[in-house]
C-alpha cells in the first residue's frame, strides 16, 4: 500500500519558518519525481516545488528564495523548508509522488498524494 504522509505544519508568525516532511511507503521511492502542492481556502490546487531522483530542484517563482526542498532516500522522506513566511502563504500543503521522470507543475500528473497539513501564518 503506497502511504505518503506529511507532517510539520502548524501556526506561526509572519516572517517565521517551517519545515514539513513526507514520508513515503510503498513505492521506489529513490526513483521517483517528488513534489509539494498547496491549496488555499477558496482556491485551486497551487504547485509550489518539485525535486528529482538525483536531487535537482525546482519552485514556482512566488517561493524562489524562501523555501527549499530536499529529499533524503535511505529514510525515504521529502522535506519543505519554508522560512520568511507570509499570511498568503496559509493553505494545506500536500506531497506527491511520480513514477515519471519529470517533474509536472499539474497535479493530475501525480500518482500519489499524502492527506496534507495545515500551515497557518498568521499574528
Amino acid at each position: 500500500e503506497v502511504q505518503l504522509v506529511e507532517s510539520g505544519g502548524g501556526l506561526v508568525q509572519p516572517g517565521g519558518s517551517l519545515r514539513l516532511s513526507c514520508a513515503a511507503s510503498g513505492f521506489t521511492f529513490s526513483s521517483s519525481v517528488m513534489s509539494w502542492a498547496r491549496q488555499a481556502p477558496g482556491q485551486g490546487l497551487e504547485w509550489v516545488s518539485g525535486i528529482y531522483s538525483d536531487g535537482n530542484t525546482y519552485y514556482a517563482d512566488s517561493m524562489k528564495g524562501r523555501f527549499t526542498i530536499s529529499r533524503d532516500n535511505a529514510k525515504p522522506t521529502v522535506y519543505l523548508q519554508m522560512n520568511g513566511l507570509k499570511p498568503e502563504d496559509t493553505a494545506v500543503y500536500y506531497c506527491a509522488g511520480r513514477q515519471h521522470r519529470l517533474v509536472s507543475i499539474y497535479g493530475y500528473d501525480y500518482d500519489y498524494w499524502g492527506q496534507g497539513t495545515q500551515v497557518t501564518v498568521s499574528s
